[in-house]
């Protein structure tokens, strides 16, 4: 007989249920939520099992990697996917949705999520790191300036060295200077870490061949290489480039019902740090490189036609596709020979 489990994780317990291929429940409990008390549960009471489904979260790439290697055959659904189906239940508890989630996996009526290396996901960590420490700077610089500023004083444009060197001179022998001392010593730490950290990363994509020939790519640098590379993992589970657009949250939603049939803003669907890097890449290349590439002219005529913002998400759409197609097909990005804008 067929077995199928359903796994509902949560930081100390995970509720498990095993279904039958009719959908009757055969077991129904809980367990440590550690891999090897899951594989204990699910080989004492279902020896026949064909699928495992456990939902997308912090946990499930942990679970996933170590149940894989138990021998276990464990697929990732995607949450918002079986979010939908487990909202039809009445009362949500643990017990049900593992029940949900076990009869999710049985019908088939799932979307998998394709669990990231443990490669990619340390490089993730440590670009998200580099960011959450980027946006602490910023809020701090922000609340520096807004110390100042109810008592005259302005800091000026620019940040760095010379914006800490510009506030110092302002504070020196006042009242404030205590307070923004304090502000002024956590910026420089947080400033030296944020270096410590791009280092780490400029070295890394220096050793990694994908990354390095996606950076022949106009407006691509190592950051953006490596957050492209970490997110998608595999360009093998694409089989058309013009997909990754989509799965990056980075082309129109549409709505259509009979006769109205409209399209939105782009989805945001994907993964948010990634996109923002290549809006900026987009950017670059639209405004700060000068050399000339189709890329590069496509999106100026588009400038043209539909405005800057528009047609900068539009490159990026663009640029993740061609990216895609470099590292699926190991090739450099290729410039054209003609020189200068098109008219």
């Amino acid at each position: 007989m067929k077995q199928y489990v359903g796994l509902d994780v949560s930081l100390e317990q995970t509720a498990v249920c095993i279904v039958d291929e009719h959908g009757k429940a055969l077991w129904r409990g809980k367990c440590a939520s550690t891999p090897e008390a899951i594989a204990a549960v699910v080989h004492a009471g279902a020896p026949h099992v064909v699928r495992i489904g456990l939902e997308s979260g912090p946990l499930s790439t942990w679970h996933w990697h170590e149940l894989t290697k138990l021998g276990l055959p464990v697929i990732c659904l995607d949450a918002r996917h079986a979010k939908a189906a487990l909202s039809l239940q009445v009362n949500k508890t643990d017990p049900n949705d593992a029940l949900g989630l076990a009869q999710i996996v049985r019908t088939g009526w799932y979307r998998e999520v394709t669990v990231k290396s443990s490669d990619s996901q340390v490089v993730r960590s440590f670009l998200t790191s580099r960011a959450r420490l980027v946006e602490m700077r910023v809020d701090l610089t922000n609340q520096i300036r807004g110390v100042l500023k109810p008592f005259g004083l302005v800091a000026g444009k620019g940040g760095g060295q010379p914006f800490i060197d510009r506030v110092r001179g302002l504070v020196t022998d006042g009242p404030l200077e205590d307070v923004v001392e304090a502000l002024l010593t956590a910026l420089q730490a947080i400033s030296r870490q944020i270096g410590i950290l791009t280092r780490r990363l400029m070295a890394l994509a220096r050793q990694d061949q994908a990354a390095r020939r996606l950076m022949t790519a106009p407006g691509v640098g190592s950051l953006v290489a490596l957050a492209y590379i970490s997110v998608i993992d595999a360009p093998e589970q694409f089989s058309k480039s013009s997909s990754v657009g989509a799965y990056l949250g980075l082309t129109p939603r549409r709505y259509q019902s009979g006769e109205i049939d409209r399209s939105g803003r782009i989805s945001k669907c994907g993964d948010p740090l990634l996109r923002t890097y290549l809006f900026e890449a987009a950017g670059i290349i639209l405004n700060r490189v000068s050399r000339w590439s189709p890329i590069k002219a496509w999106g100026a005529r588009l400038t043209r036609k539909v405005g800057g913002k528009k047609a900068m998400v539009a490159v990026a759409r663009k640029l993740s596709v061609i990216l895609h197609r470099m590292w699926h097909d190991g090739t450099d990005f290729r410039w054209s020979n003609t020189e200068g804008l098109p008219a």
